[in-house]
């Protein structure tokens, strides 16, 4: 449906477009073969012969001044497009120093690479900090596993560069981007743990290196693989590769993924059941999860019956491919308090966390009933990647639903809450879903997204489509006395894109809140596009630099099928697909 209007473009126009489209491919393809040489010829003077040197900066005897200098401007061209130059330079040019391999990938390889130790050396330096109180080190615990988080993803992204070959390059650069945007996620998490003082500079400077050296990696990664991009030829206006269905499911899911999530609760056949009044397999969720065979294969499936459980649940790394179903988003409710008032650290503070890849809930209700009075108090938080939400309800006040790494899609859940109820620096997608802005405290403003991206290498960002953003009935007869907005600004480069949405009259003219004063104005995305209702008007919106309104083109990055890779996942093509955009 987004391209329907190409129907009215008359057959003269169409042979002129098929000519340019034809020209301009023809024009990349020798441009990108051109650089491929370019860059293979480089990388193999690099390597070249340079086994008995680890100093880019002396020459080993016997090796001639021009070779040194050709490996300094293979360097300082894979270098190029990074923000922190110098040191891309300096550290490529120890690791590459006795290497003898004359693939281009290592280079990327390369660059990943010294990320991972910069991390380990950062993790070790760490280990002598001293802390005043039990909150500083707690919150050094939780640092230490974040940190142990990001060092597995480099892990990851090393070898699966070094598993393909150099034509695949860029069909990884997906998987590539949404490790290391976790990383550099992992990392902030860390520092935003600790209050503002001696020890957290401390930590920020020692972790300095590593997160350029991984904003880098995410430059080089780009720089690299848009090469062999330019040989894939675009598509006709008339396929349907984009990533939802007739349904609105994902495109990459499975058959049996698929049949789960259209299905109705009965239908289902769970591993196990979970119920309160003892009729089933188990009496709590985290019992159900920790019997899951360590070495299951397939999809695990747990039903929970009716009932509202008191417990903290965390589905681990290790509990991969596990889909959660209840009776209903406010029948079957887990729920707790923890807040951070009374000394929990927001990163803890979550009743449900999330954190196994492919994690799949369906008609199920999380919530935090802490209050507003208590500040950070999150309901879920989602770490997992490829993590899909169906017909689910979360409920929180401040910081409700903690979007934190990897790509996660919501369609059709209710989500509810006051301050940056909506945060965290995920790469996610919520489709047909409501936000329902609550009361907040008597000194406060509404905010739904916080969005937290730190470096603008990174593929994050929060995408709310085709979505209602209200006023819940308590607020709705006072919302004059309190301002809301659709987002601010948590980190430098916060990326928010509301599109194809109702936005009610709760909504400030305004639109957006600062964060603290001028703040991230010029470097943040904030974007808005085919939006309705009384809240809807761009026409008093905010002037900042980095607030746009903008067209079809430049929405339809944002869909599901290129802003997370739906298509991508696993392998559906017989699936019905349909583009990206509702309208």
């Amino acid at each position: 449906m987004a391209f329907q209007d190409f129907d009215l473009i008359s057959e003269r126009r169409q042979n002129e477009k098929k000519q340019k489209l034809k020209k301009k491919i023809i024009i990349g393809s020798v441009s990108a073969f051109v650089l491929l040489l370019v860059i293979a010829s480089a990388v193999c003077v690099v390597i070249y012969n340079n086994r008995q040197s680890n100093n880019a900066k002396s020459s080993p005897p016997g090796k001639p001044e021009k070779e040194i200098s050709q490996s300094q401007k293979a360097i300082k061209m894979i270098c190029a497009p990074t923000d922190y130059k110098q040191t891309c330079e300096s550290s490529l040019s120890k690791v590459l120093g006795g290497s003898t391999s004359s693939q281009p990938k290592d280079l990327l390889k390369a660059a990943i690479s010294v990320a991972a130790v910069e991390l380990n050396m950062a993790i070790n330096q760490t280990s002598t900090l001293k802390f005043e109180t039990p909150e500083r080190k707690g919150a050094f615990e939780d640092c230490m596993v974040l940190l142990q988080d990001a060092t597995e993803e480099l892990h990851s992204s090393i070898s699966h560069v070094d598993g393909q070959n150099l034509g695949k390059l860029s069909s990884t650069t997906p998987e590539l981007n949404n490790w290391l945007s976790a990383v550099i996620a992992y990392q902030q998490t860390c520092i935003d743990g600790f209050p503002e003082g001696e020890l957290k500079s401390a930590l920020q400077k020692e972790l300095k290196n590593t997160k350029e050296l991984t904003s880098n990696a995410l430059a080089i990664i780009s720089q690299v693989t848009s090469v062999f991009s330019n040989f894939v030829q675009a598509p006709p206006a008339n396929r349907h590769l984009l990533s939802t269905d007739k349904d609105g499911l994902p495109s990459w899911m499975t058959h049996e993924d698929r049949r789960m999530l259209k299905g109705k609760s009965q239908k289902f056949i769970p591993n196990v059941i979970v119920a309160k009044d003892g009729s089933g397999t188990f009496k709590t969720i985290s019992d159900a999860l920790a019997a899951i065979p360590p070495k299951y294969a397939g999809r695990y499936i747990i039903y929970v019956k009716e009932g509202v459980y008191e417990e903290y649940v965390t589905v681990t790394k290790k509990m991969v491919n596990v889909t959660m179903y209840g009776d209903g988003s406010q029948k079957t409710i887990v729920t707790g308090s923890k807040n951070n008032v009374d000394g929990v650290r927001t990163f803890q503070t979550a009743t449900f966390a999330a954190l196994g890849d492919s994690f799949m809930a369906q008609s199920m209700g999380f919530r935090n009933t802490a209050g507003p009075q208590k500040h950070q108090a999150v309901a879920l938080r989602v770490q997992s990647d490829r993590a899909i939400f169906l017909n689910c309800r979360v409920e929180g006040y401040q910081d409700t639903l903690y979007a934190q790494t990897h790509r996660q899609f919501y369609r059709s859940c209710v989500i509810t809450g006051t301050v940056d109820f909506i945060f965290g620096d995920a790469t996610a997608v919520f489709q047909n879903c409501i936000m329902y802005i609550r009361r907040p405290l008597d000194n406060q403003q509404n905010i739904v997204t916080a969005q937290g991206r730190t470096d603008r290498r990174e593929t994050t960002g929060t995408v709310i489509q085709n979505c209602r953003i209200l006023a819940d009935d308590k607020l709705g007869p006072e919302k004059t006395k309190f301002k809301s907005y659709l987002g601010r600004p948590w980190q430098l480069y916060s990326r928010t894109i509301i599109m194809e949405s109702e936005i009610s009259d709760v909504i400030h003219p305004d639109g957006w809140l600062p964060w603290d004063k001028d703040f991230a104005l010029n470097t943040l995305y904030y974007a808005e596009y085919g939006n309705k209702g009384a809240g809807a008007s761009v026409a008093a919106r905010v002037k900042w630099p980095g607030h746009k309104v903008i067209n079809k083109e430049e929405a339809l990055k944002y869909t599901v099928g290129p802003f997370i890779q739906f298509n991508s996942w696993l392998n559906a093509a017989a699936v019905p697909a349909r583009f990206g955009l509702f309208f």
